[in-house]
């Protein structure tokens, strides 16, 4: 009976403490959700406005419903003070690039050509050629140091207003559209009164016409009769036989890069890097047809028939090292490089031609 009753008393005691601690715990989190609560209360009814920050006064602080345009900002007190990170101006300001719609003129230097200026400026050399009819007479090789070139803004053809022209036949007459012509910023056109005086310059964008040519023209070793007067000194009146090409060509040059023009419908050959009096070889064997200076700017010249449709052309030449009949194969030298005719500097111009047509040099030529 007496342990039955020990045994009784502590299990009620052990009942007892598990009351009183659940009993304190809920006490506890009564105590610490009002407390809560009431700082959220106080944060929500009684909203404080500071005065200043780390000591800087704050002024003229609008009340809510104020224009932002009323607000004063303190003076600026510097990083130091205020514990900011400023951000140091930069006066040097990046403006975006824009199309420019004005012409330019540059003055043509040294070695220059009509296919690197027509690059720098980003247009096609095409277009430097149609802006410049009155000086290069649609030929790259009339290009001279000094020269002033006008550089159209875009692609197209620089063109001075004549007599009895009109919009539309203009446009038509260089296939362009008419509202691109209008609507080029740097013709001012008047929109509500489109007219246009003789000699007034405008430009046609997208607009583009043919070529006036300024070439030698094939010669073939059985030719005969040749007029000299009208292709040069250079050319060769008689009839030729001898060697034969294999239709395999060798670079005409030591150096194997562009030095001015590439081939385009303006110029169709390539200039190739080749300094003063460095030797110029016959791509293939054949015959030479053509040897001395030649009229239309090419300058000392030499023009080899291949005999199997092929014929190519050496110009600029300080002077020739074949003459006419002259029977070579590949790898002779020709000629000495040099700036004879039209040209800003020395180098080698060099054409291929097929069956009387142009090809462009880079399709036959040898990897560089």
């Amino acid at each position: 009976m007496t342990n039955d009753t020990s045994e009784t008393r502590a299990v009620d005691r052990l009942v007892s403490i598990i009351g009183w601690v659940i009993a304190i715990g809920m006490v506890g989190l009564a105590i610490y959700l009002w407390q809560e609560r009431g700082i959220a209360f106080a944060q929500t009814e009684n909203t404080v406005t500071p005065t200043s920050v780390e000591g800087v006064p704050l002024t003229d602080v609008p009340s809510p419903g104020t224009s932002p345009s009323n607000i004063t900002l303190p003076p600026y007190q510097g990083q130091e003070t205020l514990g900011y990170v400023s951000r140091t101006p930069n006066l040097h300001t990046l403006i975006p690039t824009r199309p420019r719609s004005e012409i330019v003129q540059y003055q043509v230097d040294t070695g220059d050509s009509v296919f690197g200026i027509a690059s720098f400026f980003g247009v096609e050399p095409e277009t430097v050629l149609w802006a410049n009819y009155d000086l290069l007479n649609d030929n790259p090789d009339f290009l001279e140091p000094g020269m002033e070139l006008y550089i159209p803004p875009v692609d197209g053809v620089y063109y001075q207003w004549q007599e009895g022209d009109s919009l539309n036949k203009i446009a038509d007459e260089f296939e362009a559209a008419l509202d691109d012509i209008l609507g080029f910023l740097g013709n001012q056109i008047d929109l509500s009164n489109p007219v246009i005086e003789p000699g007034e310059m405008v430009m046609i964008p997208g607009g583009h016409r043919e070529f006036r040519q300024w070439l030698i023209p094939t010669i073939a070793r059985g030719s005969a009769g040749v007029n000299t007067i009208a292709l040069g000194p250079g050319a060769c009146s008689g009839s030729y036989d001898g060697a034969y090409g294999s239709g395999a060509f060798i670079w005409p040059s030591g150096n194997h890069f562009l030095s001015g023009n590439d081939y385009w419908s303006g110029h169709l050959g390539l200039d190739l890097a080749a300094g003063e009096g460095a030797s110029i070889f016959a791509a293939d064997a054949g015959v030479v047809v053509f040897a001395g200076w030649a009229n239309g700017g090419y300058g000392n010249t030499v023009m080899i028939d291949h005999g199997n449709g092929y014929q190519t052309l050496y110009a600029h030449l300080s002077s020739v090292a074949a003459g006419c009949g002259a029977s070579v194969g590949a790898g002779r030298t020709v000629g000495y490089a040099g700036s004879t005719g039209n040209s800003t500097g020395a180098h080698l111009h060099f054409e291929v031609r097929l069956n009387g047509g142009f090809v462009n040099p880079w399709f036959v030529l040898p990897a560089p």
